[in-house]
């Protein structure tokens, strides 16, 4: 089995080889890959890139796993560090070893050893500062912490004690050059230039190329400068072959030699091709490089010789260890001096320039990631290498110098740090074993006595012990290795790797089995040393270099001038700590506005649509206005009116008319004031006398005055010129005056003024009239007696009575009781003259009250009241209804009042007999009023409106009820006349109804905790299906939040964000959860076909189908708030990844950013805006913003086809929803575990209404109606079945636009049309009105057809699951009703079982007028109507306002009208007519008692949204009771 295995692999290795250079016919010997593999044909992966390290000794963890051991269980680092480390500079080394030998040991650890690639999720052993420290804490404050990110790791270990975590290598661990190629194919071939076999070099050819990015580079911070960037970095085979310009020279050097070595064989070898030459070079370069580590290098560091090469030992793992890691990198760090010298052949040292003047040396802590190397010469290289091959090291004792101590290049935010300190905890997270269990592991005694350690040192070791606790056992392997004498343990350590390194390996160069060198060639190649490759890559001579340039002895050339100390030295740039948000503040705020401010300007925009959509929709009014205006004659005089300080002028004409009258006009005609000259013997007349004498002032002293400005004093002496004409044909004085500009303003009377005079005259007149305390008059002031006198003595003029009145000032009413009250004739009212026909009205009998009404119509004086005059005051009191009875409906009433009071003979009426016709109305008359503008509440309180409702009690009987409240008694009004008569032929009712303005008093009272208890249950019995389905989805949403935020917070795999931004993650998450499912099962709630179909299945018992509209508000809502918290939860985050270094960032996203040592984050604009995530993420909100901006009720009302249009941009709402989480920034894409089923569903349910929508429905009869309603009917299309009270959505592309608006049906589900009235309230159905008119028609030829889409179900079907239902219509509200209604009687004319056994419908109209085509439904439903199912009650909520005499008198108009013809004086119907607003708690109270045996009464309403709250409102007040329950179902429009 082993053979076959062996036999597999060597075909692989063979096969790869041809793949990547056998195929050439030069290169006959296998190809090392440059990634590690295949090595060991048993072991693939050993040593190659990403291999685990190989551990010697059992890992030390605290918890035996991967939790490293921190304080207290061992030391502070940087105080360990200051403990062992801290000391003098300038020791030369023992045995005279080069810093050249550091630097190249360093380089070998570069090419075998890639360990700094912070590990993911990011983990961190932080370095706390002791107090005080002189360098990181000279503040003093404690507070300061060095961050230390621990290395990768192999992410399958560290998860049991049996797998401890074991870190990896990121580079090949074997001594084949990746340092100079790049542990990759694809990195080697990126430093290649592809000619001649060369790498690709800079300009000259001495240095390789700046970094492009296509090498992944490490570019940390230059600590001295703070530059970053590409800059400096050059194209090397490791990454980190730029930490600091001494490696780099290294890497230089051997770049050199591969390129030197190239141009030599290309010499040799012209016909070889570039892939040839290269292999050769790299194979010869490796070679070298094994030779001069193992056998010039390592000797000349550990002072020891390496044992011979006895052959490739397959079996040897030659992986690294840990230990070594460790070792060899403090071993070399000891060594390392503060700096370098740099000097030409000639042994002459340069200078090197820094901020504290020329130095011969370059200084180490200045020289980390320099970025001042670019454009290096290679006499800066060479120099720098010659000067490090004759400077002796620092000694290999437990020192390091300060440049690595205090000054070594820092971790993310921090320029500096301890490198000591780092490697401390470096080895704690490698988990080393202990210093004696590592010198028993190989071979060495183990520490018994604190003082066999360092005999040189007992200060410092029993300063180490006492930081152990005394304790050997607990001495960590890097401090005791470092405080060694000899060095014996890290020497040891480094010695086994090296050796098991060079044994291991299949293609090390003495090997002669793998077919690489010849013999003769391996001689070769141990003879070349290091001396050679400088010689061959510097301008350097063979005599200016000594022989081993690893070691510098007595007698070499260009000794160095002194041993380095860092007091000689340029000093090093003290640490900094970079904020990555710095100048980032004010542009984050400014987004987070921008984002809060969308809403806003969504409204912005929409309020824009919204005029500029009134304002066409008021031109189309205007032109379909019937009304014919006058045009302005060409004698007007055009002037701008002025109106006030605060006021803009206006453009207006000025007519000069004969009976002393001056007219004030618009542009289009109409009157807008009258000023009347008659009264008046001297008009007064002020001019302007400056400001180029423009305006004019016309004094009217019981009006307010006339300013007139013109254009010029031209336009102004022309009008003053016809003025004076005027005035002296009417003879009439004329008194003018000039004054300045400013002056004549200020003596203007506006009409705002006069307004405050009147308010005072009012006040005073009612405080009169009362006996009101003066204080609440308003009693004016001392500075204000002027006001108070001239509010007192002034008169109301016609207009402004009519104005008091709230009417015309040409209507017949004003007229009659103008002429009453103007006792001296002069055309205007007094304070005493109001006063007294005010009194009268207010406190006056009922004999005073109907005596003035007769004085009133009494035109001639004559004592009588002809029927003429009669019918004149009965048209009066009409003019406030609009007139909406005919002259010949008024007759009629004027002669069944005569008939029925016993004087139709007589053509007069003396009031006697006036006083007599009103006898059954005395109380009425008695609590009648004059509603005048500013009555005070004190008097208010006496005003009653006169409602209705149902009361039962036996047939005949009479009650009578006093108000035990008021006191006052509320009397029936007119029984008689109010009684639901018995209609002839018809089965006698058990029970008459009668109307009263009280209820029966409840015979159980209960306390206020019982109603509320009882509202309470009525709530839950009313609303639990809604209740179930709110809290069920509630709950769905909240496990959904929870189960993202719990799995981010506590169960996701580690990936470090949520230990780097906790409640940003969690929230965002949650909420983008919970956006997923709403936004997705939003859907189901526009699948009207699916709604409709479902509704009248069993599910409509336990789902409010009904509520869709309200649930798909309520779940929009709900989105919007969980949309609002996701853009909050990733606010948060954008501002922590800003400041989260790149480190972090390259574990987070890994497959966004990639750690290139710089640890500076990208701006937050990045986020934002050059993110998919970031982009969808503010378009979705710009979308957000605008949908929800125009969904709102007034821009919905306002601009339907806004809203239509922005609703529609749903769809562009999910393409962006699945752009935006489909990028997997954080999360693999989940949208479409709960879009995919909603969205199939809607898909389906919308294709259906398509297919509805492609056909064309012909309009069979189109009929314009009062009210601005177009009655529609149209052919029903096949297979169309409905219920009475649905709904369908219609479209008509003769508009030229797709729009579909709802409207209810007023068909009734037996007929064989359909049929709709439309009002036309916006522009659509203005525009609807305005095609079926029949002009349009005349030009259209044939009445345009319709899309339909359709029917839908709504609340109002559910009419027939009552015993007894009550319909409350308002305004346009009303066509559900219409099909109800109609389908209750067809349903039971022809007795078809119904549960629904009566219903009341209250029509709330404000004037009967407004809905003539309704009257004529509730006719037919009247006729139709056999079984007395349906009691219609007509509220005329226009006189509501206007309840005073002309009321009263209509009312009992009314009254008589009913009793002589049996129908309404206005509607012509049987059904009952009120005046006012319904009182719904009354009404609906009088129902429990007329069906006591009804436990549910279904109350349905559809109107403006006061309305229906006020049905509302009352349905839950009345269901505090434990009576009969109502169940209220509305829709608003």
């Amino acid at each position: 089995m082993q053979h076959t295995e062996m036999m597999l692999s060597l075909t692989m290795v063979l096969l790869m080889s041809w793949t990547l250079g056998g195929a050439q016919k030069n290169i006959p010997w296998e190809v090392q890959r440059y990634d590690g593999w295949y090595n060991n044909l048993q072991h693939h992966s050993r040593g190659s890139v990403g291999s685990r390290l190989l551990r010697l000794l059992p890992a030390n963890y605290a918890d035996g796993v991967y939790q490293a051991l921190q304080e207290p269980h061992v030391p502070n680092a940087r105080q360990l560090s200051n403990t062992v480390a801290r000391g003098p500079s300038g020791l030369p080394s023992k045995k005279n070893t080069t810093v050249l030998a550091v630097f190249f040991g360093f380089h070998v650890l570069s090419d075998i050893l890639g360990t700094e690639k912070p590990g993911c999720p990011a983990e961190f052993l932080n370095i706390h500062i002791p107090k005080g420290d002189p360098v990181f804490d000279p503040a003093g404050t404690g507070d300061v912490v060095l961050p230390f990110q621990r290395i990768h790791w192999a992410l399958e270990t560290g998860q049991s004690p049996n797998s401890p975590r074991e870190q990896t290598n990121e580079v090949t661990g074997w001594l084949d050059g990746s340092s100079i190629y790049g542990p990759s194919h694809s990195w080697s071939d990126a430093l290649r230039n592809f000619s001649n076999g060369r790498l690709a070099s800079g300009p000259g050819g001495h240095v390789p190329r700046e970094t492009d990015g296509k090498v992944p580079m490490w570019k940390a911070l230059d600590p001295s400068t703070g530059q970053g960037g590409p800059r400096g970095i050059y194209d090397l085979g490791n990454a980190w072959g730029n930490e600091n310009l001494f490696l780099q020279a290294m890497s230089i050097a051997w770049f050199r030699y591969h390129n030197y070595l190239a141009a030599e064989l290309a010499k040799d070898h012209p016909r070889w091709s570039d892939e040839d030459i290269f292999q050769h070079a790299r194979k010869r370069v490796i070679a070298t490089f094994q030779s001069i580590v193992l056998y010039e290098w390592l000797p000349a560091l550990l002072g020891t010789p390496v044992q011979n090469y006895t052959g490739y030992q397959q079996h040897m793992d030659p992986s690294l260890s840990p230990e070594f890691v460790a070792a060899a990198r403090i071993f070399l760090a000891t060594m390392v001096p503060p700096g370098a010298y740099k000097r030409d052949p000639k042994c002459h040292l340069r200078n090197v320039s820094s901020s504290g003047g020329p130095f011969p040396v370059v200084r180490l802590c200045n020289s980390y990631w320099s970025r001042e190397s670019t454009g290096m010469q290679q006499e800066d290289v060479d120099d720098l290498l010659l000067g490090m091959s004759s400077q002796i090291a620092e000694r290999e004792d437990s020192i390091v110098v300060e440049d690595l101590q205090d000054y070594w290049y820092g971790p993310l935010k921090y320029s500096r740090t301890d490198y000591v300190a780092s490697w401390l905890q470096r080895g704690r997270d490698l988990g080393l074993p202990t210093y004696s269990q590592a010198r028993e592991r190989f071979g060495l005694e183990p520490l018994q006595d604190w003082a066999n350690l360092a005999p040189h040192s007992q200060q410092k070791v029993l300063e180490v012990a006492a930081l152990y606790a005394n304790s050997t056992a607990r001495l960590e392997l890097i401090p005791g290795g470092m405080l060694e004498d000899d060095s014996s343990l890290f020497s040891t350590i480094i010695l086994d790797q090296f050796v098991r390194l060079r044994d291991g390996d299949r293609f090390w160069f003495e090997n002669t089995k793998n077919g690489l060198f010849t013999a003769k060639e391996v001689e070769e190649i141990r003879s070349t040393t290091f001396r050679d490759v400088l010689v061959a890559v510097t301008y350097s001579q063979q005599a200016e270099l000594q022989n081993s340039v690893f070691v510098w002895s007595n007698g070499d050339p260009c000794p160095q001038p002194q041993q380095l100390t860092a007091q000689l030295l340029a000093n090093c740039t003290p640490m900094t700590m970079l904020d990555y948000f710095e100048g980032s503040g004010a542009g984050f705020g400014i987004i987070i506005i921008v984002l809060c401010c969308l809403p806003l300007v969504s409204l912005f925009v929409a309020w824009i649509i919204a005029i500029l959509r009134e304002r066409d929709f008021k031109k189309l009014q205007k032109q379909k206005k019937a009304s014919v205006r006058r045009e302005v004659t060409g004698e007007a005089v055009q002037a701008m009116e002025w109106h006030g300080p605060k006021t803009d002028s206006s453009l207006v004409y000025i007519q000069l008319q004969a009976d002393k009258v001056l007219k004030v006009l618009d542009g289009r005609g109409l009157v807008l004031r009258c000023v009347s000259l008659k009264a008046q013997q001297k008009v007064e007349v002020i001019l302007s006398s400056n400001k180029g004498n423009k305006a004019l002032l016309l004094k009217s002293p019981k009006e307010y005055d006339l300013v007139l400005f013109f254009s010029e004093e031209a336009e102004r002496s022309s009008f003053f010129g016809k003025l004076q004409n005027y005035l002296k044909t009417s003879c009439l004085e004329l008194h003018v005056s000039e004054m300045k500009e400013q002056s004549l303003l200020k003596r203007a009377v506006t009409q705002e003024q006069r307004r405050q005079i009147l308010e005072t005259f009012f006040r005073h007149l009612f405080a009169q009239m009362l006996d009101i305390d003066k204080t609440d008059a308003g009693e004016l002031n001392f500075e204000s007696s002027q006001k108070a006198k001239e509010s007192l003595t002034c008169e109301l003029s016609r207009a402004e009575f009519a104005e008091a009145l709230g009417l015309k000032a040409n209507s017949m009413f004003v007229d009659s009781m103008f002429s009453l009250a103007d006792k001296d004739g002069n055309g205007y009212i007094s304070f005493r003259e109001f006063l007294d026909i005010l009194v009268v009205f207010m406190k006056g009998s009922s004999e005073e009250k109907s005596k003035l009404m007769f004085r009133m119509y009494d035109i001639d004086e004559n004592g009588f009241l002809s029927k003429e005059e009669f019918l004149r005051m009965l048209r009066s009191f009409i003019e406030i209804s609009n007139n909406c009875l005919s002259r010949e409906q008024a007759e009629q009433v004027t002669e069944s009042m005569f008939h029925v009071s016993g004087f139709q003979d007589r053509d007069e009426l003396t009031w006697e007999d006036f006083h007599y016709m009103l006898r059954d109305h005395d109380n009425e008359l008695r609590l009648t009023q004059l509603c005048i503008k500013g009555v005070p509440e004190v008097f208010k309180q006496n005003v009653h409106n006169r409602v209705s409702f149902i009361k039962k009690e036996p047939r005949g009987a009479i009650s009578n009820r006093e108000d035990p409240n008021l006191g006052v008694m509320a009397h029936c009004m007119d029984r008689e006349g109010l009684e639901l008569r018995k209609r002839p032929g018809r089965k006698a009712n058990q029970y008459q109804l009668h109307l009263y303005t009280e209820a029966q008093r409840k015979k159980y009272q209960q306390n206020r905790v019982q109603q509320k208890i009882q509202e309470f249950k009525r709530f839950i019995e009313n609303y639990r299906r809604h209740i179930v389905c709110v809290v069920l989805f509630s709950a769905i949403t909240t496990g959904l939040f929870v189960e993202r935020a719990y799995y981010y917070a506590f169960a996701s795999p580690s990936t470090g964000i949520t230990q780097t931004t906790f409640v940003g993650i969690i929230i965002s998450r949650g909420s983008a959860a919970c956006i997923s499912f709403m936004y997705s099962y939003i859907l189901l709630t526009m699948c009207r076909n699916l709604i409709t179909i479902l509704r009248e299945t069993f599910l409509n018992c336990y789902i409010p189908f009904d509520a869709a509209v309200d649930f798909h508000r309520w779940i929009a809502m709900a989105a919007l708030i969980f949309s609002v918290l996701h853009t909050a939860g990733h606010l948060v985050n954008v501002y922590i990844f800003s400041v989260t270094p790149l480190s972090v960032l390259s574990c987070l996203f890994s497959s966004v950013f990639m750690n290139d040592g710089s640890q500076l984050p990208q701006k937050y604009y990045w986020w934002f805006f050059q993110t998919i995530p970031g982009m969808t993420g503010v378009l979705l909100l710009i979308l957000l913003a605008v949908m929800y901006v125009f969904a709102t009720h007034h821009f919905r009302r306002v601009s339907f086809q806004a809203f239509w249009i922005t609703h529609h941009l749903y769809v562009l709402l999910y393409v962006l929803v699945i752009i935006h989480g489909s990028y997997a920034l954080i999360q693999q894409p989940r949208f479409h575990i709960y879009f995919i089923i909603p969205a199939l569903i809607y898909g389906a349910d919308k294709l259906l209404s398509l297919s509805r929508k492609k056909v064309e429905i012909s309009v069979l009869k189109a009929e314009l109606l009062p009210s601005g309603v177009t009655h529609l009917r149209f052919q029903r299309p096949q297979d169309f079945d409905y219920k009475s009270g649905q709904w369908v959505r219609i479209a008509c592309m003769a508009l030229g636009t797709t729009e579909y608006h709802p409207f209810t049906l007023t068909s009734a589900p037996h007929e064989d049309t359909l049929s709709l009235h439309i009002r036309a309230v916006g522009p659509w159905t203005t525009r609807l009105r305005e095609l079926y008119s029949p002009e349009s028609l005349a030009l259209i030829g044939k009445l345009p057809k319709l899309y339909l889409d359709g029917p839908f179900g709504e609340g109002h079907q559910e009419w027939h699951k009552f015993e007894v239902s009550v319909l409350v219509g308002g305004g346009i509200g009303v066509t559900p009703f219409a099909s109800i209604l109609k389908d209750l009687v067809f349903k039971s004319s022809i007795n078809s079982k119904l549960m629904c056994k009566k219903i009341y419908f209250i029509w709330v109209t404000r004037t009967q007028r407004q809905f003539e085509w309704l009257a004529d439904i509730i006719r037919e439903v009247e006729e139709a109507d056999r079984n007395e199912l349906v009691s219609v009650h007509i509220y005329i909520t226009q006189l509501a306002e206007k309840f005073d005499l002309r009321t009263t008198m209509l009312y009992i108009c009314e009254r008589h009208f009913q009793k002589v013809l049996n129908k309404s004086l206005f509607t012509g119907l049987r059904s009952i007519t009120h005046f006012g607003r319904p009182p719904f708690v009354p009404f609906f109270d009088s129902l429990q008692e007329v069906h006591p045996e009804v436990h549910k009464i279904g109350v349905f309403s559809c109107g403006p949204p006061g309305m229906t709250k006020s049905v509302e409102k009352a349905c839950q007040q009345l269901n505090k009771k434990d009576q009969a329950y109502f169940a209220h179902h509305y829709e608003n429009f």
